[in-house]
């Protein structure tokens, strides 16, 4: 089955995000005489005297545009910050730059293909940040995610790292994996494995290979490349692997990485790592750890807010794609004792911590603030 998407819905999606940067705006407008220092959920980290001189510097997105991209664009915003989006057509370039006068100096757009790596050191000039949201669709237009896609994902993943850490004023990257990289495990190793899987859990490539996981391949791919630049360059990297990303409309509006990432749902769901997270918190996570690359050396985050552990939240998660349930679940009767036994727990603890501790930095702020 082909996944096309329609004129209509490119219209709706726009329409809806330049509703969204409108909001973003008027808020900010709202708050330009006051000190701002983040939201009421996750306030912002950033006091050390480095950054402190990088605060006028724009901070990039690419893929801005996706389903995932305009929630970072948009929790950026209300936080502040000035935001670049990285588009790769003509299009999408106008559709921004008529956003700009409503929105002032706090967001633009620049041309410039990830996959073009002599475009992108100018594309992140003057930023002290770049946000890959790694969004990527088939050119071939088919279902899912092909093996071509694998190569495509990690040379794009390579030529962004590469750019940041040729640009002086990038300080930072904060790159968008997948828990898919993690929990794909050779259960033939069993006795060998770990029951948690977590931050330090890496999928197997074998695996993902023999069992034509090539979503899964790509992100990990992509990810490890990542880390091996950014350890020959000294950039400063952190990695988020959220599990299927859902909220309003996410099979319409991210269709293409929502079924490529069910590729194996029966298997994960019966392994107990099937998992998803919402698009929103997704990108609260986002900027909150991008905020902790003050205090930290980086490092991979795992990020979900539910597993699917029963029938009837796989039929509930089947019918927003509508997918029968037995493509999440299966039919309970054709499971192996093997992967039966073979179970792991999602560990999130890296990320809980982080952001909980984000929280209460917010708590004693105001309470040393408040006047009673």
């Amino acid at each position: 089955m082909g996944i096309v998407r329609c004129e209509e819905r490119e219209r709706m999606e726009i329409e809806e995000f330049r509703r969204m940067l409108l909001a973003s705006s008027a808020a900010h407008r709202r708050k330009d005489q006051q000190d701002f220092n983040g939201s009421d959920r996750f306030p912002s980290t950033v006091d050390d005297d480095e950054d402190f001189l990088d605060r006028d510097r724009p901070v990039c997105v690419t893929s801005g545009l996706s389903f995932l991209g305009i929630a970072v664009v948009n929790n950026l915003l209300a936080r502040g910050y000035s935001v670049r989006i990285l588009v790769d057509n003509p299009e999408d370039l106008e559709i921004i730059r008529e956003m700009e006068s409503s929105n002032g100096n706090n967001i633009t757009a620049i041309m410039a293909r990830v996959t073009d790596a002599e475009s992108l050191p100018e594309a992140f000039k003057d930023c002290r940040v770049v946000f890959h949201t790694s969004s990527f669709i088939d050119p071939a237009g088919v279902s899912g995610y092909t093996k071509y896609m694998v190569d495509v994902e990690a040379r794009a993943t390579e030529n962004v790292i590469k750019a940041c850490a040729r640009t002086p004023s990038v300080k930072k990257c904060v790159l968008t994996s997948s828990l898919l990289a993690c929990v794909w495990q050779d259960r033939a190793d069993s006795e060998f494995l770990s029951p948690v899987i977590n931050h330090e859990s890496w999928s197997d490539e074998s695996l993902c290979i023999d069992k034509k996981l090539w979503y899964a391949l790509g992100k990990l791919r992509a990810e490890k490349s990542a880390w091996k630049v950014a350890e020959e360059y000294g950039l400063n990297l952190a990695t988020i692997c959220p599990g299927l990303i859902t909220g309003p409309e996410f099979s319409s509006r991210n269709s293409t990485a929502t079924f490529a990432y069910l590729k194996g749902a029966e298997e994960m769901y019966e392994s107990g790592v099937l998992a998803t997270m919402d698009v929103n918190r997704l990108a609260e996570a986002h900027v909150c750890v991008f905020e902790a690359l003050n205090k930290t050396s980086g490092g991979r985050y795992i990020c979900f807010d539910k597993v699917i552990q029963d029938e009837d939240e796989a039929e509930k998660l089947a019918s927003q794609i509508r997918l029968s349930k037995t493509r999440i679940c299966g039919t309970g009767s054709s499971s192996s004792n093997n992967v039966q036994a073979t179970r792991f727990q999602l560990s999130d603890r890296k990320l809980a911590t982080l952001m909980a501790s984000a929280l209460r930095r917010c708590y004693n702020e105001r309470h040393q603030q408040s006047p009673f």
